[in-house]
C-alpha cells in the first residue's frame, strides 16, 4: 500500500475526536468510526500517519501504526463483545504471577517479596480486594468476591483502556501490573522489571543468550506501548 494523502489533521466530533486525512475521516480496519476519547491520543494517532513517507505514493509500513491497531482492535472486537475482553482479562487475576512465589526457602523467594508484596499489597488496598499468595505451582484461586469486584472495575474503564489493559496483562501475565499502569504516577519500568523479575533470575543465573534478550527488549517495548496508548486516551 501507497501513501495516498497530503495532510493529515485532528478534528472534534460528537463523540471525541478523528484523525482526517486531507478532510476525510479515518475508519478503522473494520470500517467503523475511528473515533478516540482525547485529542492527546488523536494527535499521536495522527502523527502515526505524519510519518509514513513525505510524499504521495511512498510505501507504507504496516509496523508504523502499533496506536492506530489498538485504537481499531478497541472499537472492531472489544466494543462489540467486551463481556469476552473482560472475561479473559480475568483469567489473568485467577493466575496472577504476583501471588505465585517460589518456595520460602528459595533466595529466589526474598526477591518476589521484595518486588512484588508492595505491588500487590497497594493494589489490594486500591481496589478493596483479597489476593492469594502461593508459594510453588498448585492453583488456588482468589475468592470469589475479589473476581466481582475486579469485573466491576474492568466494566468501567472504556473500550479503549480495555484496548491497553489487554497487552500489559498478557506482557506481564499479570492483572494486579495491567491495572496499576493506569494509576496517575505509575512507574512503568518498576512495574515492568516486576513483571520481567523471574526471567530477569534465570538469565542472571545461567547466563544471557542474544535472542532472549533481544525478545525481551521488544515484550518491554510493546509494554510500554500500551501503557502510553492508555495514559494518551485517559487525558483531556
Amino acid at each position: 500500500m501507497k501513501r495516498f494523502w497530503s495532510e493529515v489533521t485532528v478534528a472534534q466530533v460528537d463523540r471525541g475526536w478523528q484523525v482526517m486525512l486531507d478532510g476525510r475521516p479515518i475508519k478503522t480496519q473494520g470500517g467503523a468510526e475511528q473515533i478516540v476519547p482525547s485529542a492527546p491520543l488523536a494527535e499521536a494517532l495522527a502523527d502515526e500517519w505524519r510519518r509514513q513517507g513525505p510524499n504521495k505514493g511512498d510505501e507504507i509500513d504496516p509496523a508504523g501504526f502499533v496506536l492506530r491497531d489498538m485504537a481499531d482492535y478497541a472499537i472492531d472486537h472489544i466494543r462489540p463483545d467486551r463481556a469476552a475482553a473482560i472475561a479473559k482479562l480475568l483469567a489473568f487475576a485467577d493466575t496472577d504471577t504476583l501471588c505465585y512465589r517460589a518456595d520460602p526457602e528459595d533466595a529466589l523467594y526474598r526477591k518476589q517479596q521484595e518486588a512484588w508484596e508492595p505491588l500487590v499489597a497497594d493494589f489490594e488496598q486500591r481496589e478493596g480486594i483479597a489476593l492469594t499468595r502461593v508459594s510453588g505451582i498448585v492453583h488456588r484461586p482468589p475468592p470469589q468476591e475479589t473476581l466481582a469486584k475486579l469485573s466491576a472495575r474492568l466494566n468501567g474503564l472504556d473500550d479503549i483502556t480495555l484496548a491497553a489493559v489487554q497487552p500489559l496483562a498478557s506482557l506481564s501475565a499479570s492483572l494486579c501490573i495491567a491495572l496499576s499502569v493506569l494509576e496517575r504516577g505509575a512507574d512503568i519500568d518498576t512495574l515492568w522489571n516486576a513483571a520481567n523479575l523471574e526471567e530477569e533470575w534465570q538469565a542472571d543465573l545461567w547466563g544471557r543468550d542474544e535472542e532472549a534478550e533481544e525478545a525481551r527488549a521488544k515484550k518491554r517495548a510493546e509494554f510500554a506501548q500500551a501503557a502510553r496508548f492508555a495514559a494518551l486516551a485517559g487525558r483531556a
